[in-house]
């Protein structure tokens, strides 16, 4: 690769690792630190208080395909510069909440910017500027925002701890336009389309005929939105998981900080495959690595040595599965279109995530581990079946093209 290319490439992660960092610490991961403490100082219940994640999650659900079209008009970068400034009000209205009302307001406009700025619109900025062979610059990219939550974290709670948390939303909101604006605007290279003719963005990696495309992104749309509902449902309860298995609170927490490191050895893993990794078949190995995970549970009495290979199987699975997810579009579709369909695909995805962790909670407070883990592993066999199908008819698709000899 030339060194101008590399350096472009560079520029790109660089840009987007920090805004993406500072996008998802200051909204999605913040209510980790701070949702308790701004329900106590606003006299409400704690679930009232991360409710604001459900709000943000379903605001930027039903403006998906919304994004995909703005992203397909404008371009990545003014669509993430919209992102910072929305980010930077509703922040800014969160430090003024006084009650339910602001409060839940505030999330909404935060869950504008979700749609406008998260995963999707970076994962398109990237694209854009690398067309085909962006895959392994996203996967640079998920390393570096799968440690969100580990940076912003300490970070919240430094601000807290010394300013309180109305001027640490302010802080926060700063950040979003004083940073991120200004990177977002300035800082990206210029799209490749911009520099060439951009006939190459318009070519799909497979012919599909348009009965084919409809059914591929069906198939993709359901086994992501089912995988995404089992990730975000069983992640915040597989503490309770390991307590009801057996595990003391301190091997449950070891347990539970295992499977994010081994998600990020998952994304480190596709980085290195780079342009010779296959989404499709990634996703098929990180679910079949779920769906083992999950029967493993099912069928052998707890033990240590049970749990711990239950989250090896878990975690790393469901890392690849996070890399593949966003990579599916891009195994099927044009560069030109990755961003429209990868908007779309955040519809059912993000209404999944809202929804999930509340179905997981309440069968596994009702009826136990036991049937939590079998819903996990009929949804998980069902998702790989969508994507065996898929598999299936992209094979028939480049098995009907002619080959470059005969053609």
């Amino acid at each position: 690769m030339p060194i101008s290319f590399r350096f472009r490439s560079a520029q790109t992660v660089i840009v987007l690792a920090v805004t993406q960092l500072i996008g998802w610490g200051t909204t999605f991961d913040m209510l980790g630190v701070m949702g308790r403490i701004v329900a106590a100082d606003l006299g409400m219940a704690n679930e009232v208080a991360f409710a604001g994640l459900t709000i943000m999650m379903m605001v930027s659900a039903i403006l998906g395909p919304v994004t995909g079209r703005c992203l397909a008009h404008y371009g990545a970068a003014r669509v993430l510069s919209a992102a910072s400034v929305t980010f930077a009000l509703g922040l800014s209205l969160l430090a003024g909440a006084n009650g339910v009302i602001l409060y839940a307001a505030a999330w909404m406009v935060i869950g504008v910017g979700g749609a406008l700025g998260l995963s999707a619109p970076a994962y398109t900025a990237v694209v854009e500027r690398e067309g085909m062979n962006g895959k392994r610059v996203i996967a640079v990219l998920m390393l570096f925002t799968g440690l969100s939550s580990a940076v912003f974290w300490p970070i919240l709670s430094l601000l807290n701890d010394t300013f309180g948390w109305r001027l640490t939303f302010l802080i926060c909101a700063a950040l979003q336009l004083f940073l991120c604006l200004p990177l977002h605007l300035s800082a990206l290279p210029s799209p490749i389309a911009a520099q060439v003719g951009g006939g190459a963005a318009d070519i799909a990696p497979v012919t599909l005929s348009k009965a084919a495309r409809r059914r591929a992104f069906l198939l993709i749309a359901a086994s992501t939105t089912i995988t995404t509902f089992i990730t975000f449902g069983i992640s915040p309860s597989l503490l309770e998981i390991f307590r009801q298995s057996g595990a003391s609170p301190a091997f449950a927490l070891q347990l539970g900080s295992a499977r994010g490191i081994l998600g990020i050895s998952a994304r480190f893993l596709d980085m290195l495959l780079g342009r010779r990794g296959n989404p499709v078949l990634s996703a098929a190995t990180g679910i079949g690595l779920m769906l083992t995970g999950f029967l493993v549970m099912l069928v052998a009495s707890p033990s240590t040595p049970l749990l711990v290979t239950f989250i090896l199987f878990y975690g790393f699975g469901a890392g690849v599965m996070t890399v593949a997810r966003a990579l599916l579009p891009l195994a099927l579709f044009s560069p030109r279109e990755f961003g429209l369909q990868s908007a779309r695909l955040s519809l059912p995805q993000n209404l999944a995530n809202a929804v999930a962790p509340v179905v997981f909670t309440a069968i596994l407070d009702r009826a136990g581990t036991s049937p939590a883990l079998f819903a996990a592993a009929v949804l998980a066999a069902l998702s790989l079946a969508f994507v065996i199908m898929l598999m299936t008819l992209v094979r028939g698709a480049q098995s009907s093209q002619p080959s470059p000899a005969t053609s």
